[in-house]
């Protein structure tokens, strides 16, 4: 499920742009007036669409869009005079006045978006901290000092028993290492 932040100078536009997307099954995570508020609720969020006019009552859309999270999306729903700003720019704008159909397609293109950048996120490398470097490299140099393997060999060897054992690699190098102690 993505969340939606609905931001308008005007409540009532807010709140039927809200009423909307709700009816379609969107959870919408906020209902504001001011960027810095939907700005607030984004962060605490991460990634979320971020609907908005051209104005807000603290600032235009070129603010909001500089200042959001990096997994944030924005749908600006404005007039056809800011269509050229929006595309240099890359931001996603839906023409006024539209269909609700149009309103419901584009925040399920975004929120496709945004999922699949989470999964990409999720299944990415993990980065490993420094003690887990630092027991990897230790169980490295055991197995060079004591099976005369290369740094490179060394590492393949470690990779291999962790998928044959179900396991990570840190957890394998520990299990190298408590072995040497023994």
């Amino acid at each position: 499920m993505v969340n939606v932040i609905v931001v308008f100078p005007k409540i009532e536009d807010a709140k039927g742009i809200r009423n909307l997307l709700v009816k379609y099954g969107f959870s919408v995570a906020g209902v504001h007036t001011s960027g810095a508020r939907a700005l607030a609720r984004a962060y605490e969020l991460g990634s979320c669409i971020i609907v908005t006019g051209y104005q807000l009552a603290d600032m235009i859309y070129e603010e909001l869009w500089e200042s959001m999270p990096e997994y944030a999306r924005m749908l600006l729903l404005t007039g056809k005079d800011v269509w050229a700003d929006c595309n240099e720019k890359g931001i996603l704008y839906l023409a006024m006045p539209f269909k609700a159909k149009e309103l419901i397609d584009t925040m399920n293109m975004l929120a496709d978006q945004i999922l699949s950048s989470r999964r990409r996120r999720r299944s990415g490398p993990r980065m490993r901290s420094r003690l887990e470097e630092e027991i990897i490299n230790d169980a490295k140099k055991i197995l060079g000092e004591r099976n005369h393997m290369t740094e490179e060999e060394a590492h393949r060897y470690l990779q291999k028993c962790s998928m044959e054992n179900g396991s990570d690699l840190v957890e394998t190098a520990r299990m190298v290492l408590s072995i040497n102690r023994q």
